[in-house]
């Protein structure tokens, strides 16, 4: 392997006992376990991460991508807002039967409690998913809406309705608080946060 392939390797693989070892204890999770897990020395993390919160940011964004770039193939680009809010719904209440639900539910929370004790780490953390989160602007941004055109300060505003109304359905459909939440309730909720007031523009 070439120095690139094994960097990439070891990163690969202290990312993936990172997942199983914060999962399970999060704030309190020792990265000579995590190392450990990964068949490396703690060395490894500090070469590749810089520190924990490094690579607990570095957990998060791994998390996080292959999940919006799912998004935007199931949000065909011809929909109006109305409809890509409607498939995006739909997709995001279909996540929830995945094999792998309660594993993410349980690293949401997770990750929450480690920002609650850290400070510094939920700066950190609040970035990387801001910055994820731009995939979801630029996804409605730009769609037809009431004649106009959705404009990224809209988008904005939406996809943060969106995200608060989707982590509490998704939690009560995981949990089993919610057995009701279909995928038409998903998106008829959801297509409800798409109104003038909600897409308004506020100065300053």
């Amino acid at each position: 392997m070439t120095r690139a392939e094994t960097r990439e390797r070891n990163r690969r693989a202290l990312l993936d006992a990172a997942f199983r070892v914060v999962s399970r204890d999060g704030y309190r999770a020792r990265l000579d376990e995590i190392a450990e897990r990964a068949g490396l020395t703690t060395g490894a993390v500090y070469s590749l991460f810089g520190s924990k919160n490094g690579l607990v940011v570095a957990l998060v964004a791994d998390y996080l991508r292959p999940y919006y770039e799912e998004i935007e193939r199931e949000v065909p680009a011809g929909l109006d807002l109305l409809g890509a809010v409607d498939a995006f719904a739909r997709h995001y209440r279909r996540s929830c039967d995945a094999p792998d639900a309660l594993p993410r539910l349980s690293l949401q929370i997770t990750l929450l409690d480690m920002a609650l004790h850290d400070p510094d780490l939920g700066s950190q953390l609040a970035l990387s998913v801001r910055a994820q989160e731009d995939h979801l602007i630029a996804l409605f941004t730009g769609r037809s809406h009431n004649g106009s055109t959705v404009t990224a300060q809209q988008a904005r505003r939406l996809t943060t309705a969106l995200r608060a109304l989707f982590v509490g359905l998704s939690q009560g459909v995981v949990l089993g608080l919610a057995p009701d939440a279909d995928e038409q309730y998903f998106a008829d909720t959801a297509r409800a946060l798409v109104s003038d007031a909600s897409l308004v523009e506020r100065a300053g």
